[in-house]
């Protein structure tokens, strides 16, 4: 679709649009974005207005085949987000070698700039990487640690994060502490005191999610921040599953590092990341992959992994501004609304333990479900087998449960299916 008819066919606040993109919309769009523009209504109020939300929906190319509720995983780019990163492949095979070095790499700065204004914070702090996994590991391997040094982070982080501490464990014998969370935690001075307490004379560093990717539990990053920093000790921050998702900026946060992926909520191509250091810890920080002396204090040195597309970097301008456009607190209002959609539905019964909170301010759109008596690994094979409805299964030391994790172009009648599924197993179980 060009850029002419998706602007016609998706309703925008017209303050998210560059001015000289407002002619080209066809009049009956150009009239409901000067109504939105308008609209006083409170971002709650606009989750629950289908109409909006339909128009979003239209703007991506979802496989209505199948019921998608695994975007925490990866999320689909809407067409427009396609369109751009097919546009710029096309000029990089122009002439690549001029394009992608003379051109196109010249251009991430407008991508850098964009993603800085997101997260609140200057452009020399903001990286642009491949996902969360590749910037985190830039923090985690590029700290200075030594023999006998403590690293505390939680049972409940990201696996592959996990996997690289362990591995600075074996190579360079630094300790691993892991705290436990409670599910659906609704005490942050709990989880405040937990890393405290672990925290001894050799401990270097902290690592905890922003929300976790496993229920959507919500952490009080900035509690933890302020202990952690009174005691000299720098927090990375995973943030894969927050960013687009929550309506916050880094000094909420107010964290020394932090990663996330863009191809979840902010909708970017597939194999695009982000990576903040604060300004003063850049020099400090050795990168993943070896630069040039001359970038010690350039955070671009983080970039320095050969060649490789732009194209996936360069659409990433794109998504920002359709993340603009739909409006960030809109956004996170939607995702709430489709959870509690679902979630409170199903949490009637009493056979259903929701392991997320479902109180403002404790968990994202993500929710993790159980029914007791079922195997969560069955039960996300029969959601597909059966109906089609794609999940995840998590099976962890400490508990189990499905996934769900619906996106703004899900249907409110694709959520009904699901719990029509569900319901089923609670009348009748897995069929044998």
């Amino acid at each position: 679709m060009r850029r002419r008819e998706f602007l016609g066919s998706i309703a925008l606040p017209a303050a998210a649009l560059p001015l000289a993109c407002v002619p080209l919309l066809r009049d009956d769009a150009h009239e409901r974005i000067a109504t939105l523009a308008g609209d006083r209504r409170s971002p709650d109020e606009v989750a629950r207005d289908e109409a909006f939300w339909f128009q979003v929906q239209q703007a991506f190319t979802p496989d209505r085949a199948m019921i998608n509720l695994n975007n925490g995983g990866v999320c689909p780019a809407p067409r427009v987000v396609q369109d751009a990163m097919k546009r710029h492949l096309d000029h990089a095979n122009t002439a690549p070698a001029y394009v992608l070095w003379r051109v196109q790499d010249p251009q991430k700065e407008t991508v850098r700039a964009g993603l800085a204004r997101l997260f609140g914070a200057d452009p020399e702090e903001i990286a642009i990487t491949r996902n969360a996994s590749e910037s985190l590991e830039n923090v985690q391997q590029g700290l200075e640690l030594r023999r006998g040094d403590e690293v505390v982070t939680t049972t409940q982080d990201y696996p592959r994060m996990l996997t690289t501490w362990e591995q600075r464990a074996r190579r360079d014998g630094v300790v691993l502490k892991k705290i436990q969370v409670p599910l659906a935690c609704e005490d942050p001075a709990l989880i405040v005191k937990r890393f405290e307490a672990a925290i001894t004379d050799k401990t270097r560093v902290l690592h905890l999610c922003h929300v976790i990717n496993l229920t959507g539990q919500i952490m009080p990053v900035r509690d933890v921040v302020r202990m952690a920093r009174a005691k000299g000790i720098p927090v990375i921050v995973d943030g894969a599953h927050s960013f687009a998702h929550l309506d916050f900026k880094h000094a909420e946060l107010d964290c020394d590092y932090y990663g996330t992926s863009l191809h979840k909520f902010l909708f970017a191509p597939h194999g695009t990341g982000m990576l903040f250091v604060r300004r003063e810890k850049v020099r400090g920080l050795w990168p993943l992959m070896a630069a040039p002396e001359k970038l010690d204090d350039d955070i671009r040195k983080f970039e320095e992994i050969g060649t490789h597309p732009m194209a996936n970097f360069l659409a990433i301008a794109d998504a920002l501004t359709f993340h603009f456009g739909i409006g960030p607190a809109n956004k996170q209002a939607r995702m709430l609304y489709l959870r509690d959609t679902w979630a409170k539905r199903l949490a009637a019964s009493p056979r259903v333990k929701l392991h997320t909170s479902l109180k403002p301010g404790f968990a994202t759109g993500v929710c993790n479900v159980e029914i007791d008596g079922v195997d969560s690994l069955k039960l996300s094979e029969h959601l597909w087998a059966k109906h089609k409805i794609f999940t995840v299964a998590i099976v962890h030391e400490e508990f189990q449960g499905v996934r769900i994790s619906p996106a703004v172009y899900t249907t409110l009648e694709e959520l009904d299916r699901f719990c029509a599924a569900m319901e089923r197993v609670l009348r009748d179980g897995l069929p044998a």
